[in-house]
């Protein structure tokens, strides 16, 4: 048996959009099982995100405080940022909010993981970056609006983040999962082996 998520997809009888927002919007499908029953499944549609877990020359990484309405809190998360454009190359998109949340720039980039959030309920694919080589960017920094106002920076050591997350004390999805992925790959064959920054991303096909 190979472990290895694959492509499939079952018969759609009928769909429906009941609602559209500005950036998601929720379908309803009525989807055929596999004894034949027909059921419907309500789910989010969503465009896709990036989040880059940023590794300074002190092992530290860049951090950001944010209230997250849904759940209200201010979580720390790392920076992170919707695909908005149809085709947008996920790289490109991760260094734009690299620079827009932390006015920060970074030489060396890695595929760190790709993660589905929540599968059962919401198509959003999310592609974390690891990035090196940190400096600070150039020119102004960028103009941020409403939650993104509020934010407060800061940059923790690996090891501080990797016990905080066991501990129940940190939450945020990519932070979690960028965390421990990077805390994985050192224990495995090293960060030098993780994929190119422009490897292939089924879930989220993109322009070179």
């Amino acid at each position: 048996m190979t472990i290895r998520d694959t492509a499939e997809e079952w018969e759609i009888r009928a769909t429906e959009t009941p609602f559209r927002g500005k950036k998601t919007s929720v379908r309803t499908d009525e989807v055929v099982m596999p004894d034949g029953t027909v059921v419907s499944r309500d789910y989010q549609v969503h465009p896709g995100s990036v989040a880059v877990l940023a590794l300074d020359d002190e092992d530290r990484v860049l951090v950001l405080r944010q209230y997250r309405h849904p759940v209200r809190q201010k979580l720390w998360e790392i920076p992170a940022g919707l695909l908005d454009v149809p085709g947008e190359n996920p790289l490109h998109a991760a260094q734009r909010e690299l620079y827009e949340e932390a006015h920060v720039k970074a030489e060396d980039w890695r595929v760190l993981t790709d993660v589905y959030t929540t599968p059962g309920g919401c198509d959003e694919a999310v592609r974390i970056f690891l990035a090196r080589e940190l400096s600070e960017a150039e020119g102004e920094r960028f103009q941020v609006e409403d939650e993104e106002a509020d934010m407060e920076l800061a940059r923790v050591p690996v090891a501080d983040l990797v016990r905080k997350v066991l501990a129940g004390d940190l939450h945020n999805n990519c932070l979690v999962v960028g965390v421990l992925s990077l805390a994985a790959a050192r224990n495995g064959d090293g960060l030098d082996t993780l994929r190119p920054a422009q490897a292939p991303w089924p879930a989220r096909p993109f322009d070179a």
